[in-house]
């Protein structure tokens, strides 16, 4: 390695280099790994000739807000014209409050919702174009998916691959009959290998999401120089923030669980190096659907991803409302650890998929999960497996909206607290230490799109039901429709969040054990000058407790950021409503 870097003559960054050197080590030659370190160091300079010089700014913030959103999520129904749809909706409806947009994938796709991607630099034309998203960036981050992991079986990639042609040829993964698969870790249940005919010949080819998706070849560095000029492309159309999907599963190794293996941090670890150089306002997430302390490793030591799903939210939030007991949430939120300066929580409840279950694990008994996984099915969820061995399946999301996960409880059969009890989860999240991610469906208190379903038998369809453009603004517009009332209350919570120090991604975070009925947690801003005491009755019914058990510190003034009448004294009683949330603070910033 010694001898290599002294060739480099220091004029390539040496990082790089030795993570190259790392991933590919008993694969490629020593040469050849240096000639794909010149060419990574060739992109990067091209890059930067062009670009204009951005000063290093903080890049997040308690104003920091993410919508989850596909391009298509609300639209007039004309081809080409949805990205120009959503982003009149936009600039008209969410810019007042949300700074973030997460695009899943609008490329072309023959399938999962975009993420069998047939062309990674293509934007379908169903949606729209390029300049369409950069002129939207101009005003808002932008995050985009890089969905590294596979790629479509109808894409010009495999159509190569087929044929043995460039770009294409040894781009996927192939295994022969001696690979040993005994231990892998399946998201899915159906058959992992699939046998196709090439051009001179058979190849057994991996699927890890569907025989629609093959998993692609890291170990040909020409796949990895792939995704590099991709992002930098993306980097030129306005993109900020890059989720990498489905990462774990990246790299294989025969007779492991081919998943979170080295190689595949190392990889993040050599994004990471890149994106800094390109632009250090760039942030990398990595999609990593998996219990507490494999998700939490992605972190690496502040030289991977800058922010991590935090995935076990969805399944503890959800538990804590059907059943009216924060002790779980309590329990896991004691124990986390708190996110490093440069790295961050991304929060969310409900997305484009189902409520993983896999990060439950270790959380939730298995008793807890049963009960939740019951009452979900009560309310209109439908489950997709996952294979442990060859015999056993188990569920690994339900998938459902988040209404309808939320909308009945056994305490609750009619739902007549069902706006309510959706609203206090999302408190949650704005409360808790992180960056709030929210479901465009969410914000409209979307049900079951039971029809999609039934025509599609797509699972997944239940919860990602698109919207007619005029439709939705007539119910936006009608105060008294569920839609309307829901999106009006959020708004006006996220709009008082983005105000509070207290609430900034990276501020002091204590979780407060007061009762089962409540979720309650301390937040300090990081100069000390604001606390908030973020309290949520997860019940149905009334919950009093005394001002004594929360810190109140004497010679300041408390009251409710969320009804500023209302004051707080020590030895106090309070009664919080069912599902009522209060942000008791000493301080309010405008």
């Amino acid at each position: 390695m010694q001898n290599l870097q002294n060739r480099a003559n220091n004029t390539i960054n040496l990082d790089i280099l030795k993570r190259l050197n790392y991933i590919y080590k008993s694969i490629i030659p020593e040469d050849k790994t240096l000639e794909y370190a010149k060419k990574i160091d060739e992109l990067i300079n091209e890059y930067k000739s062009k670009s204009t010089f951005k000063k290093k700014e903080e890049s997040w913030s308690e104003k920091t807000v993410l919508l989850i959103t596909y391009a298509d999520n609300v639209n007039k129904g004309v081809r080409g014209k949805t990205i120009n749809d959503f982003t009149l909706f936009f600039k008209k409806y969410f810019s007042s409050f949300v700074d973030t947009i997460h695009f899943l994938p609008f490329f072309t796709s023959s399938g999962d919702g975009g993420f069998s991607v047939k062309n990674h630099e293509e934007i379908d034309p169903d949606f729209g174009n390029w300049e369409e998203v950069k002129k939207l960036s101009q005003n808002t981050n932008i995050m985009t998916d890089l969905v590294l992991n596979h790629a479509s079986s109808q894409g010009e990639w495999f159509r190569n691959f087929i044929e043995n042609k460039s770009p294409g040829k040894d781009y996927f993964f192939t295994v022969d009959n001696n690979y040993d698969c005994t231990n892998v870790i399946r998201p899915r249940d159906h058959n992992l290998l699939k046998e196709v005919k090439l051009k001179n010949g058979t190849k057994i080819l991996w699927c890890t999401f569907s025989h629609d998706q093959i998993d692609l070849n890291f170990r040909n560095p020409n796949v990895l120089l792939e995704f590099i000029k991709l992002i930098i492309k993306l980097t030129s159309y306005g993109a900020k923030i890059f989720r990498l999907d489905a990462v774990a599963f990246i790299w294989k190794e025969t007779g492991t669980t081919c998943l979170n293996l080295p190689e595949t941090h190392e990889i993040i670890k050599l994004l990471r190096d890149i994106v800094d150089q390109l632009d250090e306002n760039i942030i990398i997430v990595t999609e990593t659907n998996l219990p507490k302390n494999e998700n939490l490793s992605y972190f690496g030591k502040n030289d991977e991803a800058h922010w991590i799903y935090n995935f076990p939210l969805p399944p503890l939030i959800i538990y804590t409302f059907l059943f009216g007991n924060s002790s779980p949430i309590t329990k896991w939120s004691m124990k986390m650890p708190p996110a490093q300066f440069g790295n961050a929580y991304l929060n969310f409840i409900a997305s484009h998929d189902g409520i993983g279950m896999r990060p439950a694990e270790g959380v939730l008994s298995d008793q807890e999960i049963n009960s939740m996984l019951r009452r979900l099915k009560k309310n209109g969820s439908e489950f997709s497996m996952r294979k442990l061995k060859a015999t056993e399946d188990k569920v690994y999301e339900a998938n459902i909206s988040l209404f309808s996960a939320l909308q009945n409880t056994d305490s609750d059969n009619s739902g007549f607290f069902a706006l309510d009890r959706f609203i206090a989860s999302h408190c949650i999240v704005l409360a808790i230490e992180g960056v709030p991610a929210f479901y465009f469906n969410s914000f409209f208190a979307t049900k079951n799109d039971t029809n999609s379903y039934s025509k599609n038998g797509v699972k997944r369809d239940l919860n990602r039901h698109k919207w007619n453009y005029s439709d939705l603004i007539s119910r936006i517009d009608d105060n008294e429709s569920l839609e309307s009332k829901c999106f009006s209350i959020l708004r006006e919570l996220i709009l008082i969040r983005k105000s509070q120090p207290a609430f900034h991604p990276n501020a002091t975070q204590f979780t407060l054990n007061i009762n089962k009925s409540v979720f309650a947690v301390w937040r300090q801003s990081r100069d000390r000058k604001q606390s908030i005491f973020a309290i949520t009755n997860v019940t149905s019914l009334k919950f009093i407790f005394n001002t004594n058990m929360i810190n109140l510190i004497d010679d300041e003034k408390w009251f409710d950021l969320l009804n500023p009448k209302t004051n707080f004294h020590d030895d106090e009683n309070i009664e919080l409503n069912p599902y009522q949330t209060i942000w008791i603070t000493n301080l309010k910033t405008e």
